[in-house]
């Protein structure tokens, strides 16, 4: 017993001492990750905000002009805010996870900073700017466009949780693959293409014809956008959305990148 008992105490000392530090080095590389990429730029992390804000602003306007009368709702700005919003939200999350152990992996020979205080670090900044993004983008179409429907923030918070952990996930797994296999960053580029027009964010999912829906079904970014859809147009048909398939997706893609990233870390850091 009294083994045990010592055996406690030392564990949750270890942990104590383990904890602190670990905050402080997810702190110290999230501070790195804004002074690097956005600080080199004029404007810094402002414009790292603005940018996609604008960009995504510019490209609801181009396509507001040829796609007049939405396929839900009667404000095509929001219409297509609402299904490029969370897409870009997943890829700019997965995209900046998967670079973690690339983009740190000099810091990373010090024993007090370890693979998963790099991947949360640049998970939260990322997911911090995204949110930021959104915020701009669907205040302005709000405010510039009579979009006659009240979104339901509750709702829209589970689209945003989806596609964080979606892009956690994708991103987990990626990071042990793009670092342990330098060719699998262009396969995936190339894979990846597809999931814009395979998402629903120009179309509602209702819309597709048998087999091919019963097939989209398992994009996991289906669910995240119909999510998202269903939160600002209370009349939306969101019945096919699964939040509990796209956590388990994502659950399973980040158990299974972390397993590896486990097993190889020390390799991958020192190649």
């Amino acid at each position: 017993m009294a083994v045990l008992g010592g055996t406690r105490r030392e564990y949750r000392r270890g942990h104590g001492r383990r904890s602190l530090p670990t905050a402080r080095a997810i702190v110290a590389l999230m501070l790195r990750e804004m002074t690097t990429s956005y600080c080199r730029s004029p404007g810094g992390y402002l414009w790292a905000v603005l940018e996609p804000a604008l960009g995504i602003a510019i490209l609801t306007l181009i396509f507001s002009v040829g796609f007049r009368a939405p396929p839900v709702g009667t404000s095509f700005p929001l219409f297509y805010a609402t299904g490029m919003v969370p897409f870009l939200f997943y890829g700019e999350l997965s995209s900046k996870v998967a670079q973690a152990i690339l983009y740190s992996r000099q810091l990373l020979a010090y024993p007090g900073v370890t693979y998963a205080d790099a991947l949360l670090a640049r998970f939260l900044v990322a997911a911090l700017t995204q949110i930021l993004v959104a915020c701009l983008v669907l205040a302005g179409i709000f405010a510039a466009f009579d979009t006659r429907t009240t979104p339901d923030i509750a709702a829209a918070v589970l689209g945003f949780a989806m596609a964080s952990a979606l892009g956690l996930g994708v991103g987990t797994l990626n990071c042990f693959l793009m670092t342990r296999y330098a060719l699998w960053q262009r396969v995936w580029s190339i894979v990846n293409r597809p999931l814009f027009l395979l998402s629903c964010v120009f179309f509602t999912f209702d819309t597709v014809p048998e087999p091919y829906r019963s097939g989209l079904w398992f994009n996991p970014l289906v669910h995240v956008v119909g999510q998202m859809r269903a939160a600002f147009y209370p009349a939306y048909d969101g019945t096919y959305v699964s939040p509990l398939y796209v956590f388990a997706v994502s659950l399973c893609l980040t158990a299974s990148g972390l397993v590896f990233l486990r097993r190889f870390h020390r390799e991958l850091v020192h190649d």
